[in-house]
């Protein structure tokens, strides 16, 4: 079967492709971090091919359901997200399933091994269905609704388990390593997005990015610090008075925006 991949998060493609090149009877056709260029590809002739989509949810510009309800033949879509509020919603359009990010081989062996079932089988009825594109066109619009009011809570991965946090108790989030981490009461908790990714999500008026690898939650801050030659430091509310090197370039954004 031939699969294609669109998700807005470079990683998260990388990811997918990684554990997807573990099963001999999927063959990833390409993948795209655009919206508006996967739909280009997917209405050619060469998306014509495509068995399974991979598709995340949430993307700037166009998502998920937008570019479904502009396709005018539906594939078999596994949708991506890393926020469980919209798993209901994907599987309103007869989904082969979704995975809730961060991603694992066994979530990945329940999809396809239904796929495989569905595939093997006749058209199912749903992939025809007129008023689909109708249905489309209504999670489309209430995401955008949705998107508007910022997500509550963040899933991470401990283990076999997926966990979610409440935004409210994380303090900051932090990169290293090539991973990113959210902080609660000083516990470190892996977040399988990236802190640019988190940037776009999450509501800006909350979380302010205050350094390349670090994204600080305002109500958090207990002070600042200005130290030698112009440096600043965050102090957070937490039992351990985190501190927190403010990048030059985001002095003065961090200033205005706690109106100092």
């Amino acid at each position: 079967m031939n699969a294609y991949i669109v998700d807005d998060e470079s990683l998260a493609i990388e990811r997918l492709e990684r554990l997807l090149s573990g099963f001999d009877s999927l063959h990833i056709v390409g993948h795209s971090n655009d919206s508006a260029a996967a739909l280009a590809f997917l209405s050619s002739t060469d998306g014509a091919f495509v068995d399974v989509l991979f598709l995340d949810i949430q993307m700037p510009g166009m998502n998920g359901f937008e570019l479904l309800g502009k396709l005018e033949q539906q594939p078999f879509v596994i949708f991506t997200t890393a926020f469980d509020e919209y798993a209901l919603r994907a599987f309103e359009v007869n989904s082969i399933d979704y995975l809730l990010k961060p991603i694992e081989r066994e979530q990945l062996d329940r999809a396809l091994a239904k796929l495989g079932r569905l595939h093997s089988a006749e058209r199912p009825d749903w992939q025809s269905d007129p008023h689909l594109p109708v249905l489309l066109r209504e999670l489309a619009a209430s995401l955008g609704v949705r998107a508007s009011e910022y997500p509550r809570r963040i899933a991470s991965r401990v283990g076999e388990r997926v966990s979610f946090l409440a935004l409210d108790e994380v303090t900051h989030f932090f990169a290293h390593d090539k991973l990113t981490y959210a902080v609660i009461n000083g516990r470190q908790h892996s977040i399988d997005q990236s802190i640019a990714e988190l940037e776009r999500r999450l509501d800006p008026s909350r979380f302010l990015r205050i350094h390349r690898s670090v994204l600080v939650n305002l109500e958090c801050i207990h002070e600042l610090n200005s130290l030698f030659a112009g440096k600043l430091v965050v102090t957070l509310k937490d039992p351990q008075r985190t501190q927190l090197p403010v990048a030059r370039d985001r002095v003065r954004i961090l200033k205005t925006t706690l109106a100092i």
